[in-house]
């Protein structure tokens, strides 16, 4: 089987033509996430798979899942981004439950998954469209503790992968999330009533509320820019670390990551590296990998340490 795995970091800050903190640093990241949208092209897969998160748009604590698979979805209306149904291959993700059940991983399953940006900025940026290819979108609990384990979300997409091994389709995986970054996300035991009532039940945020999250955030990075609070500023040390143990598919040091160290380290956000962990964990199940960091900078004004890791060269 012919097989890519992209992992990049998304922001939906770089949807908002912020003023560069640091010259030429957001140009590259376009220019390198067009080149491998380039090769993706070239590749033109039969399947993407997109493991990625949720901000709190179409999954909360009402009922949170550590995993989910979607044999339907829809993109939110998010940032700008225009939203609409996924090309979901519906059959495909109803077989790959059943196939996990079978190896006692107990995924849900959604008929109407509703995704935001955290997987359909990728999507858009990789391949030019929500819906261009047949898609397989599986989303991680990465917001809402307790989470899953970085050993867990191994052992998912590795369930995933031994699956879709069996289907002989050429496909690009993608892990989309992290590096570190702090991003002011409410928390569930420190927001005050209302903003946790909106947590847990599900609800569906109105054009006004998603223009002042908005603002909230973009405030928030100019605080940053400005050497100010709260965010914590993204961690250069330990993204380069963790891209260390990516590329060297070195599964125990993932696997190893804790909660603890992910909140002292890569921030609130940096939760988010479950979705490459996941994600090579299921490319590797499909053919061998040798993966390639391409890019990694501190783009403080999208409050994010920005990386992306490919298994080719072009």
């Amino acid at each position: 089987m012919t097989i890519q795995l992209i992992c990049c970091s998304h922001s939906p800050l770089m949807l908002k033509d912020l003023p560069p903190s640091q010259a030429g640093d957001q140009t590259a990241f376009f220019d390198e996430m067009a080149r491998v949208a380039s090769a993706v092209r070239a590749f033109d897969p039969e399947l993407v798979v997109v493991f990625g998160p949720d901000h709190f748009n179409g999954f909360f604590f009402d009922l949170m899942p550590p995993f989910c698979i979607g044999a339907a979805a829809q993109a939110a209306q998010d940032w700008g981004i225009e939203g609409g149904p996924l090309r979901v291959r519906a059959d495909l993700a109803q077989a790959c439950v059943r196939a996990l059940y079978q190896r006692q991983i107990d995924p849900a399953y959604s008929h109407d998954m509703r995704i935001d940006h955290g997987i359909s900025i990728p999507l858009v940026q990789l391949t030019g469209s929500l819906a261009r290819y047949d898609s397989l979108p599986i989303f991680i609990n990465c917001a809402g503790d307790p989470r899953p384990t970085l050993q867990r979300c191994w052992e998912f997409g590795e369930a995933v992968g031994t699956f879709l091994a069996q289907t002989g389709l050429r496909i690009t995986f993608i892990g989309s999330g992290g590096l570190s970054h702090d991003p002011p996300t409410p928390r569930l035991t420190s927001s005050p009533p209302d903003v946790a009532r909106r947590l847990i039940q599900r609800h569906k945020a109105s054009t006004d509320e998603l223009d002042a999250r908005e603002k909230r955030v973009m405030q928030a990075a100019h605080d940053l820019v400005e050497g100010k609070g709260p965010c914590m500023p993204p961690k250069p040390d330990w993204d380069l670390q963790f891209l260390d143990k990516l590329c060297r598919n070195d599964k125990q040091a993932l696997t190893a990551i804790t909660d603890e160290e992910l909140n002292r380290d890569a921030g609130f956000g940096g939760h988010e590296v479950r979705t490459w962990v996941a994600a090579l964990a299921a490319a590797q199940q499909c053919g061998d990998l040798t993966l390639h960091q391409r890019f990694y900078r501190v783009v403080p004004e999208w409050l994010t340490g920005m990386g992306i890791v490919t298994s080719f060269k072009d």
